[in-house]
């Protein structure tokens, strides 16, 4: 799995214009998880490790006209299929690092990351910048369009126990970033994860 920033860019770099292609069927599974977040209208909230951008139209759907919608991501590419689907309509895009964002302490309400946790080069400290930017009692929901078993098969590999999204694995890993778990589903059609921050 890439790790460090030039392999992340490089990995989805090199994806990034077909991307949307290959997974356009995932559009009712990221509104969902989009409204596991509870969001209002006028909320703040950062999309981490956006990518082309997919949550963004529910994420503005919402917060309303007059909330906040961030999306952050490293590989520029994937900023620009962004830019091309016309994403760029429903939040500001921004070329950032989730590891040091530009957004102020406590600024936002909550946080969605979709595939975002198997990416992250430094998960406590990583996690632990998404704790910073949101306030307390905000939200973190960690997605994918596929449960693990299900992504490992698409992938031919098997879960191991030290997987990272693994509850037994991400309940302490949370914890230990300024996080409380309060759901988690792993089912074939999706994993989600959500997180409170803790005061």
């Amino acid at each position: 799995m890439a790790h460090d920033h030039t392999q992340v860019q490089e990995f989805f770099g090199a994806r990034a214009a077909g991307w949307d292609r290959r997974f356009s069927g995932d559009g009712p599974a990221y509104a969902t998880a989009v409204a596991g977040l509870g969001l209002r209208p006028g909320d703040a909230v950062l999309d981490a490790g956006c990518g082309t951008g997919r949550a963004l139209p529910p994420l503005r759907e919402a917060v309303g006209a007059h909330g906040t919608v961030l999306g952050a991501d490293l590989t520029p590419e994937m900023l620009d299929e962004a830019v091309r689907a016309g994403r760029w309509r429903s939040g500001r895009l921004l070329l950032a690092d989730v590891a040091r964002l530009p957004v102020r302490s406590s600024a936002l309400d909550a946080v969605f990351g979709a595939g975002l946790i198997s990416h992250l080069p430094r998960p406590a400290e990583n996690l632990r910048e998404l704790a910073r930017v949101v306030r307390p009692g905000g939200r973190l929901a960690l997605f994918h369009p596929l449960g693990r078993a299900a992504l490992a098969a698409r992938q031919g590999r098997r879960i191991t126990d030290d997987d990272l999204r693994a509850e037994p694995n991400l309940r302490p890993l949370l914890a230990s970033s300024g996080w409380r778990l309060v759901s988690y589903s792993d089912v074939d059609s999706r994993f989600l994860a959500l997180a409170v921050r803790q005061g």
